[in-house]
């Protein structure tokens, strides 16, 4: 589908947002909280299509995948094991001026950006939130808000082992929140404090591993193109070696072409067998497998492909944004793929005309039970189409007067804007043979 800009406008991004309920800022009536965002009733059917979607094509989609849904406080030794307490850290200056901090390794200058003032020597700054349990807050209480998802996969290894009864190679995956406190947070919801993570470790036999990172890497890169993501604003970026993390083997990341320049959209990692190892060094425990065919015992590598759900999330959006000439005017478009986009069929009666009110709403309540839909009958019909085209609802079901004598109505596609009418018998099985193969 040819399109007229090649992506979004971020203050455009922004402005709809709150216009049309995708985000809105935390805690707004009290001048809010920095890089704290609130989704919206858009915002969130978006978002929670995104992670469904993830767990469709990862999980369900499957055979060597399940699922976990780990607590996000855990026990303190977890993160000692992992390296977080030691590792997970920034550079962090401050200016001797102004006192604003910065990451020092993202600095561009050698004096701040805001006054020009001298910055202190680089400080490690750790990046998780702790918190106390218990009533009292004393050191041997601290406990922190998880930092990532993947340990509580790591450390439930053999409970999901021994409960699936699955064979290397599998994974596990989970969709779920964690938090870590960034020097310098922003750029709308792509770097917060506060984040959702989808994220998979899959177990192989060491020597493997290098296979199995190639697979995920093209699998995962395709999802993104599956549901929409254009391939010239993807890319992939294989880390160099003295950027890897302490636990990895090779890294790519698939990176987007966000506004203001190339950022993460997902990391696929070879772990090795750094966080079963240390887990099982720290806790006592024995992590290892039993290859039943090979008759050997061995600690699996373990390859994670680790994506943002909210950063999904904004480059869908982003990525779906377009502005389209429409005689003298311009038809504002999202062209969210069918299955992401909040609203999968918006109702439109012809008008408020108190004839066509019962059968329109009775078409609403016969789709409601399939789709995500939206009954709209403000203002003209023609505005209503723009108001959904500009929010992405991929089908509008119109109810006008020779429904009431032929039982027909009319689908309206979002984006070649072709419409037929089919009869209201027919409707939802017509509808959802389009959202599963297109118009």
């Amino acid at each position: 589908m040819a399109r007229v800009l090649p992506y979004a406008d971020m203050d455009k991004i922004m402005s709809l947002s709150k216009r049309r309920g995708f985000v809105f800022q935390s805690s707004e009536i009290y001048g809010g909280l920095a890089s704290t965002w609130d989704y919206g009733p858009l915002g969130v059917e978006l978002k929670r299509h995104v992670k469904e979607a993830w767990w469709q094509s990862v999980i369900v989609g499957r055979d060597d995948m399940v699922g976990l849904d780990a607590a996000i406080l855990m026990a303190p030794q977890v993160w000692v094991a992992s390296g977080h307490v030691e590792n997970f850290s920034d550079p962090l200056v401050e200016c001797r001026n102004c006192h604003l901090r910065f990451r020092a390794d993202q600095l561009e200058t050698d004096n701040c950006p805001e006054c020009e003032g001298e910055f202190t020597e680089p400080r490690r700054f750790n990046l998780m939130f702790r918190t106390f349990m218990g009533p009292v807050e004393e050191s041997g209480h601290e406990v922190f808000l998880r930092p990532e998802t993947a340990q509580g996969i790591f450390v439930n290894f053999q409970n999901v082992l021994n409960s699936s009864r699955k064979k290397l190679p599998f994974g596990i995956g989970q969709i779920g929140k964690a938090f870590r406190n960034e020097i310098t947070p922003g750029n709308f919801t792509f770097r917060t404090r506060e984040f959702e993570q989808m994220e998979v470790e899959f177990f192989v036999k060491p020597g493997t591993d290098e296979e199995w990172l190639n697979r995920w890497v093209e699998e995962r890169f395709n999802w993104y193109v599956t549901y929409g993501i254009r391939r010239d604003n993807l890319r992939l970026r294989r880390h160099d070696p003295d950027e890897l993390a302490h636990y990895a083997k090779d890294t790519y990341d698939i990176e987007y072409r966000f506004p203001w320049g190339w950022g993460e959209l997902e990391g696929i990692a070879d772990r090795t067998d750094f966080d079963l190892a240390r887990h099982a060094e720290t806790s006592g425990e024995n992590l290892t497998y039993f290859d039943e065919e090979e008759k050997e015992r061995y600690l699996p590598y373990v390859i994670e492909p680790s994506g943002g759900v909210d950063r999904a999330t904004l480059a869908f959006w982003l990525d779906s944004y377009d502005e389209e000439p429409d005689g003298d005017a311009v038809r504002v478009v999202s062209h969210l793929h069918r299955k992401l986009a909040p609203i999968t069929v918006a109702v439109l009666p012809l008008s408020r005309n108190a004839r066509l009110a019962p059968t329109a709403r009775y078409v609403h309540d016969l789709l409601r039970r399939h789709f995500s839909t939206q009954f709209d009958d403000a203002q003209g019909v023609g505005r209503r189409y723009r108001r959904q085209d500009e929010i992405g609802t991929p089908y509008c079901v119109t109810v006008d007067f020779d429904t009431l004598e032929d039982q027909q109505v009319t689908i309206r596609d979002r984006d070649t804007m072709h419409q037929v009418r089919v009869p209201m018998d027919q409707l939802v099985g017509i509808l959802q043979d389009k959202v599963e193969h297109g118009w």
